[in-house]
């Protein structure tokens, strides 16, 4: 596994400053100082693959293979396993037209079918018989979009997870974006969201400094994400806090809401108030920290990727909560993807359930990593003011804040929130279609 933990890492870095504006989407440069280029953080997201309408030149069944091959109008061909064109057949009776929901069964489906006959019915149409005579039809366009090549593979892959990421340190230059055109205006919406997904953070400028502006995002996007702390908490210095961010102290830099299970995916934060003196934010790439975490010290990296550690929190908010949780510090997918970094020293559990011979280890890999998420070059901070409002993802980005000081003149007041990924990516895939459709 460990020879594909590159993949998931590419040193991009951004120009310097502070903010940028999403209206200035696609005018990045490309003359950039790394080895490999993904795409821009703000360039559009892919558009919904049309394949030039090419149609259908030949196709035929290899049988020995149970494949079907395709050859297309320019030349290039495609196979597709049979048993997955049987899967997927179309038809009103395979598959329920008005969920757009599979209703066949699988133990329905013959694993080893071969075909009865192939027929081209015109250049945007296949036909396939199958041996019990059930006839299914496939457009061109719907074929080509699932060729099996590593090539069209991967173009849906980016096309559906916008995987594609930007890394960056201090210089990073935060997309921005007026909150009300994210509101109304379907473009302004996609490239704010396209922009959360590439870079992991987005400022807007200009909600109404009051509660509830965040219920209002939330409700452009889909809905909130229920937690201990209600569907909004209140971030203030709070007598008794039951949670370290409701103090006035500095807070290090952190993931929310390890101990979870399933963290949430985004965060929003909007500034009601701001402190006289203090309170700045600060933020840090995990992925990218993750990677020099990799390259300087892979053995780190694999104590951090491979070790569960506890996460604990109990308290009384929305209700009384005692929850509990086991994850690795930096989690990764079969393929060796970082998928998240779950990190949150105030709630990382005395419970340590590994062996003794581990736990020296732990604690050295930790500190290396914490060590490189405090490097001056690697630390963004950013001071927001009243009106403003931040997304990030609480997946990727680490985030803490300095002290600030108390001053009844003028309280530190922020109103967060959370939502899912999931939530989010099907907003963003809704927008990419009603956006390119209208032009």
């Amino acid at each position: 596994m460990w020879t594909r933990i590159g993949r998931c890492f590419s040193p991009v870095r951004l120009n310097a400053g502070s903010y940028w504006s999403l209206q200035q989407l696609g005018k990045t440069p490309r003359h950039h100082r790394w080895n490999q280029t993904l795409a821009s953080p703000f360039s559009e997201a892919p558009r919904p693959r049309k394949n030039d309408s090419l149609g259908i030149r030949h196709a035929c069944a290899l049988e020995p293979d149970r494949q079907l091959k395709v050859q297309w109008e320019d030349g290039s061909n495609s196979l597709y396993p049979l048993v997955w064109l049987r899967d997927n057949c179309q038809c009103p009776q395979c598959m329920l037209q008005s969920a757009k929901a599979r209703s066949l069964h699988l133990s329905q489906l013959d694993i080893h079918t071969g075909v009865d006959r192939v027929l081209v019915k015109e250049p945007n149409k296949l036909s396939v018989v199958w041996p019990d005579q059930h006839a299914s039809e496939y457009d061109a366009d719907w074929l080509k979009k699932r060729c099996f090549s590593p090539v069209a593979r991967q173009a849906m892959r980016e096309e559906l997870f916008l995987n594609e990421r930007v890394y960056w340190g201090s210089e990073l230059r935060i997309p921005s974006a007026i909150f009300q055109e994210v509101l109304e205006d379907d473009k302004a919406a996609l490239d704010c969201f396209t922009a959360l997904r590439r870079v992991g953070i987005v400022y807007l400028k200009g909600a109404p400094r009051e509660q509830g502006e965040v219920a209002k995002l939330s409700k452009r996007i889909g809905f909130l994400r229920l937690t201990f702390y209600g569907h909004t908490f209140q971030v203030q210095d709070k007598l008794d806090a039951n949670n370290v961010a409701y103090t006035a102290g500095d807070l290090s830099l952190h993931t929310d809401y390890p101990a979870l299970q399933h963290p949430p995916g985004v965060q929003v934060l909007h500034c009601l108030h701001q402190a006289k003196e203090g309170g700045e934010s600060e933020v840090v790439d995990g992925f990218h920290v993750a990677q020099q975490l990799w390259q300087e010290n892979p053995e780190a990296f694999r104590t951090l990727s491979s070790l569960t550690v506890d996460f604990t929190d109990t308290g009384v908010d929305y209700c009384d909560f005692s929850i509990q949780s086991k994850h690795r510090i930096i989690e990764v997918d079969g393929n060796g993807l970082v998928l998240r970094i779950n990190y949150n020293n105030a709630t990382r559990d005395s419970v340590l359930d590994l062996p003794l011979q581990h736990v020296q280890p732990f604690y050295a890999s930790l500190r290396a990593y914490v060590d490189l998420m405090r490097r001056p070059e690697n630390v963004l901070t950013y001071r927001m003011e009243p009106g403003d409002m931040v997304i990030f993802d609480n997946w990727r980005l680490l985030h803490g804040r300095r002290r600030y000081s108390m001053d009844p003149e003028h309280p530190r007041h922020l109103e967060g929130a959370y939502l899912e990924w999931d939530v989010v990516m099907s907003r963003l895939r809704l927008l990419q279609k009603a956006v390119h459709e209208d032009r």
